[in-house]
């Protein structure tokens, strides 16, 4: 099942700098996000910044900058605006599908004259929602890319749209627990990657791709390449190797103990623990959200299988490219060294450490997105010649 849109749009221009729009990191980082990605104005993200302190107030204030910017006729930062109104929207929230349907309806009347093939891919008695762009001259092979933990496929358009430019077919894809899939298909996460990306590469009859993953999209695209041999080359951006391992040991092991001995407790004290704001309360909720789950413990257990047996990295035989930001603040740099060490049975594995003075130290290089893409392009380029 697909639908076209057609024609083709000026490129994607990436700002360079980690803006300080708000004073918690927590605010920080998804305003740098949106802006970062090429989809928000500045002085709006300064606008909102100085307005608000708790959830509440960033949903009054991205609605506020939704509303305006259609008023004003500026489909792609409302339909963004709207994305991440609902990005901190309680999952209980009746308002969380309704702004996820504006902002799908907003992002397609954006780019309704764009080149765009959407797809529905048949899964498990469902769909995966799916974009393809076609390469802007003639193709040097095909990239499928998709997010992690929070994404739409959407977000990732001007970075698909990049790789287009570059000479690329980009095939976008959302797998369960994330955008439509979870949303409109009801399909929860899974740590089995390689099911989606199956179905991704049997529908498209792919072969030889570049497959990449963002965020905890790279532990999933790491999975994903262990068990499906089509798959050549893997870029893994600003993930952990092993989600546990990421905590700190003494609280890990804490934390697994009363699991086993105490759940009712446990459960009771992780209930009011993040019942209210903060990241932590975010994650809780996000987590019961993507997973199905209606108890903060059981939904927390997805986190045990996203651990270094299940992303199976013996098995990744495959030219490999690890990024990361040497101050991610969801990420621990140390899980840079671990997932490379780890990779002993790759055809090669390249490390790029993003700092500072790049301005992509953040998380998924927010900051200078455009930097990262262009390292990506240049590998998959370096890649292709060795091979050819």
């Amino acid at each position: 099942m697909h639908s076209n849109i057609s024609d083709r749009g000026p490129r994607f221009t990436f700002p360079v700098g980690y803006q300080r729009f708000h004073k918690d990191q927590l605010f920080n980082f998804q305003l740098n996000r949106w802006y970062s990605l090429g989809y928000a104005r500045r002085e709006d993200m300064v606008e909102a910044g100085s307005h608000v302190s708790t959830f509440a107030d960033w949903k009054r204030e991205m609605l506020r900058l939704a509303d305006r910017a259609l008023a004003e006729e500026r489909l792609l930062n409302a339909a963004f605006y709207y994305r991440a109104a609902e990005f901190y929207t309680h999952s209980e929230d009746p308002d969380k599908v309704i702004l996820y349907q504006r902002f799908i309806e907003l992002f397609y009347k954006a780019f309704e004259r764009e080149s765009i093939t959407r797809h529905l891919i048949p899964y498990e008695g469902a769909f995966l929602p799916a974009l393809t762009i076609p390469a802007a001259l003639d193709t040097k092979g095909t990239i499928v890319l998709h997010g992690g933990f929070d994404s739409f496929i959407e977000e990732w358009y001007s970075t698909m749209r990049t790789f287009s430019d570059y000479g690329y077919d980009v095939i976008g894809f959302e797998g369960p627990g994330q955008g439509g899939a979870l949303r409109t298909y009801d399909l929860p996460i899974t740590h089995e990657w390689e099911k989606p990306t199956k179905a991704i590469l049997d529908y498209f009859q792919l072969t030889d791709v570049t497959m990449i993953g963002m965020s905890m999209g790279g532990w999933f695209c790491l999975r994903a390449a262990a068990f499906e041999p089509r798959i050549e080359r893997v870029v893994a951006s600003g993930h952990a190797i092993d989600y546990m391992k990421s905590m700190n040991v003494v609280l890990r092991e804490i934390h697994l103990w009363f699991m086993d001995h105490f759940r009712t407790w446990m459960e009771q004290m992780a209930e009011k623990k993040f019942s209210g704001e903060g990241q932590g309360a975010w994650v809780v909720d996000h987590l019961k959200y993507i997973t199905k789950q209606h108890q903060a413990l059981d939904a927390l257990e997805f986190y045990l299988l996203l651990n270094e047996d299940n992303i199976c990295p013996e098995r990744v035989t495959q030219d490999v490219l690890i990024l990361n930001g040497r101050k991610d603040h969801f990420i621990p740099f140390k899980m840079h060294r671990l997932q490379i060490q780890a990779l002993t049975n790759a055809r090669s594995v390249t490390g790029r450490v993003f700092r500072r003075e790049e301005h992509a130290e953040n998380h998924c290089q927010i900051g200078n997105f455009g930097l990262a893409l262009r390292v990506i392009w240049e590998w998959i380029e370096e890649r292709r010649r060795q091979s050819s």
